[in-house]
């Protein structure tokens, strides 16, 4: 508390986007994973990427160093939009009070997340396709052959209007939400336990990052699903108007993928969604902090 909650979305903001610069290589390697072998029971299909570490190799060999970059200023826009909006409806909702209540860090966390991921998802859609385009020889999932970040949202436009750009948002509401509610929930808890029990000082930036890797574990675990369901119905090709050809909805993408791909379907990729949330987490939330009591 104690920041107004304008200055909040700013530094939100810059948070998010100081987080992203460092984390986006394992976002390209999640995306990757979370494509790879779409659809098809396990064993049945190639698998250029195999395991994090081989995958960004893989990446690199495919697409030079630059390759693990791609999608950045998509990347950069979208965590700016989200965690802006992200902590500014979270600190409206602690300088009203509404955290003190039972309940009310995760309510607020979540409530913040999925508005944030509303502002951002036209973001996060062209940072998806962005991120799965490779050579033939390693590509996953559709290749929507983008030529660069404006160029993306232009024939998004052109071709399904305003509400293509929010394709794929019903994955991303509920995915922000609970990784939202998860993170800034169990932060604020490791946090203050840690403090408690005298292991760092009360302020210290130690004290911020054990919150912070504690928080990454839980948003990674609760998470996973919900982020290879959003990857899917991003990425997915669609229809003239706009339909998915893979997909209908959430819950489609859900069924299809537990009974195509198995329960572990829904946690391809957990290995790098928590090597780069983990980081995120501890990163976004230390830069958030450290700025707020600057």
């Amino acid at each position: 508390g104690g920041v107004p909650p304008a200055t909040d979305l700013v530094l939100g903001a810059a948070a998010g986007c100081l987080a992203c610069v460092l984390t986006n290589p394992l976002e390209v390697v999640k995306t990757r994973l979370q494509l790879q072998g779409e659809l098809q029971p396990p064993g049945t299909y190639p698998r250029p990427y195999r395991g994090v570490l081989r995958a960004v190799g893989a990446v690199c060999r495919a697409d030079g160093l630059r390759g693990l970059q791609k999608g950045l200023a998509a990347g950069l826009l979208y965590q700016g939009l989200m965690n802006g909006v992200r902590f500014y409806c979270y600190s409206r909702a602690e300088d009203a009070g509404w955290t003190g209540y039972p309940g009310g860090t995760v309510a607020a966390g979540a409530v913040a997340g999925a508005v944030g991921a509303f502002v951002g998802s036209p973001a996060y859609l062209v940072k998806t396709h962005l991120q799965a385009q490779t050579l033939a020889a390693v590509a996953v999932g559709h290749q929507h052959n983008h030529e660069s970040i404006s160029r993306a949202f232009e024939n998004i436009y052109k071709q399904h209007g305003v509400a293509g750009l929010w394709r794929g948002v019903t994955g991303a509401v509920p995915r922000v939400a609970v990784g939202s509610a998860a993170q800034l929930a169990t932060f604020a808890s490791a946090k203050d336990w840690v403090c408690e029990h005298q292991w760092f000082g009360e302020g210290s930036w130690a004290a911020v990052l054990a919150g912070g890797m504690v928080s990454g574990v839980a948003v990674a675990v609760t998470m996973t699903p919900f982020d290879v369901v959003s990857t899917r119905l991003y990425n997915q090709p669609v229809d003239t108007d706009g339909t998915g050809k893979l997909y209908r909805g959430f819950l489609d993408c859900i069924l299809q993928i537990s009974s195509k791909e198995g329960l572990l379907g829904l946690y391809k990729g957990i290995g790098a969604v928590y090597l780069r949330l983990g980081p995120h987490t501890v990163l976004s939330l230390f830069f958030w902090d450290e700025l707020r009591k600057m």
